[in-house]
């Protein structure tokens, strides 16, 4: 497969890992976009959330959790989970992945997508999600 997260999980692209289980393999993002930024992935291969199976999905959020908590423990406020999946929410690499930042009170960083309002009365889109 020539995913770049897989070849990664595979060793044979180079990655500073920061926790790897059985199910999930953690490393840093090399963006350079923000300090501490990682990614979590998921072993097997999977697009993206939706098509993401139990075992792999659970394995993914346990490893994420616990990468999360080491964060604290190294002197970290809180952290930032981000993910989209789908190319029209913004997936940019065909492998579920979920962002992990780091954060400290008063860090500057503005992680929440700044949305121009609703469009459609609250009720309309409650029918169509849910009826």
């Amino acid at each position: 497969m020539d995913c770049i997260f897989c070849k990664i999980i595979r060793g044979e692209v180079p990655c500073r890992k920061v926790c790897e289980t059985a199910h999930a393999l953690v490393f840093m993002d090399i963006a350079g976009d923000v300090d501490g930024h990682m990614l979590a992935v998921p072993k097997k291969h999977c697009k993206n959330l939706l098509d993401c199976d139990e075992e792999s999905l659970h394995g993914l959020m346990d490893t994420v959790k616990q990468v999360s908590h080491q964060c604290i423990e190294r002197g970290y406020d809180g952290v930032n989970l981000l993910h989209a999946s789908g190319e029209s929410a913004g997936q940019s690499v065909p492998h579920f992945h979920i962002h992990i930042i780091p954060r400290k009170e008063g860090d500057g960083i503005d992680a929440w997508p700044k949305f121009g309002g609703a469009k459609f009365e609250i009720d309309r889109i409650w029918k169509d999600l849910t009826e």
